[in-house]
């Protein structure tokens, strides 16, 4: 079978691989071309074009890549005619990938999508896209699979999250303060300032801002490479802040503590177990724009997963240096017993699935 993924960001590449990797075991015959990164190339996908060039965020930065979005828009369904796929495999990234679906529904293509676009945090009209447009729809957090069913009539499949996958298990390096350069007696603060320039350049600067007061510390980006190192060198400069390329895990495993710029990277700094304080920044005209369409109580997947504030969020006005700097001060000198065991509670909620092998099995099946 011919699998066409589209997935535009550095954790469709990490969830898409994986899926690939479970397609193979099910298909020995399995043929990929994708939309992705470095991970689902080296399972064996085409690449047609590589995330580095496709992650756009916030309204202002999308309208100004507006002519590079239409020409990748065009580029695909071209691609997709000529690749003549039996299945395409939407992973996330909506408001490219919604478009697609609508085009590609139309001339008779099966479409599955796995992970669900944020309806239930803005852009609700867009259920009605889904239930015209896809096949299957295979969501990652429970409350995903109450909204579509309860509220909106529309089944779907709930398959356990992939995080639950991976991290759990995930093995410690005993070498990687060595090969970063760390010191062995300096306890780490883990960086996540995001996975798009945008974010980068907005959060990293608070970042090191805050690190600058606590000495005692050392700080640690967990750097990509996706993202110009360029970005980050020119940011760090004359600090005292170290960069780890494309080892998140690891770094969180070393650290005991972490300020992460809300999304994905929340819920995996949980599940290693690792207190955070949340934090989130954009510009004045996104997050004012945003501000009047989302309605959600919680900005962290953690709290929105367990329904209540078990995470601190330090949002926009509130996302400054002398709030982040109090309390993380805060975090390191207790114990944080409300943090502590948040990974158990997690994986309480989010089920033992393996999700990859789960949206592989019934995906073959519906078009086998």
């Amino acid at each position: 079978m011919k699998y066409y993924l589209i997935s535009g960001e550095v954790s469709g590449d990490l969830h898409g691989a994986n899926l690939i990797k479970a397609l193979k075991k099910v298909d020995s015959h399995a043929q990929f071309r994708a939309w992705g990164g470095e991970l689902m190339k080296k399972e064996g996908a085409v690449l047609v074009k590589h995330i580095k060039d496709l992650a756009f965020m916030g309204f202002w930065e999308v309208f100004l890549h507006l002519p590079s979005i239409l020409k990748n828009l065009k580029h695909c369904k071209k691609d997709i005619l000529a690749y003549q796929p039996d299945v395409i495999i939407y992973i996330d990234y909506p408001g490219f990938n919604l478009r697609i679906a609508e085009w590609a529904k139309k001339r008779h293509f099966k479409n599955h999508y796995y992970i669900s676009p944020q309806v239930w945090a803005w852009k609700e009209n867009r259920v009605q896209k889904i239930k015209h447009a896809l096949d299957a729809l295979y969501v990652i957090l429970p409350f995903e699979k109450t909204f579509y069913e309860k509220k909106h009539n529309h089944s779907v499949h709930y398959v356990g999250n992939p995080l639950i996958e991976s991290i759990p298990n995930y093995p410690k390096d005993p070498d990687f303060l060595k090969k970063h350069k760390l010191s062995t007696s300096k306890p780490i603060v883990a960086l996540l300032p995001g996975s798009r320039s945008q974010e980068i350049k907005k959060m990293l600067p608070l970042f090191i801002e805050v690190a600058q007061h606590f000495p005692d510390y050392q700080f640690v980006v967990a750097a990509l490479n996706t993202i110009p190192k360029n970005t980050y060198q020119s940011l760090v400069k004359n600090t005292s802040v170290k960069l780890a390329y494309e080892a998140t895990y690891d770094l969180l495993q070393h650290s005991i503590a972490a300020l992460v710029t809300s999304g994905t990277a929340t819920l995996e700094t949980a599940l290693f177990n690792i207190p955070q304080l949340v934090c989130y920044k954009t510009s004045t005209l996104t997050y004012w724009i945003a501000s009047m369409i989302i309605k959600l109580k919680y900005i962290s997947l953690v709290n929105l997963i367990l329904d209540q504030r078990a995470l601190p969020e330090f949002i926009q006005r509130e996302c400054t240096p002398n709030n982040l700097i109090k309390e993380l001060k805060n975090l390191l000198q207790t114990e944080n017993k409300s943090q502590k065991d948040l990974s158990k509670k997690l994986e309480m909620a989010l089920g033992t699935s393996k999700a990859s092998r789960e949206v592989a099995q019934y995906i073959y099946k519906a078009i086998h």
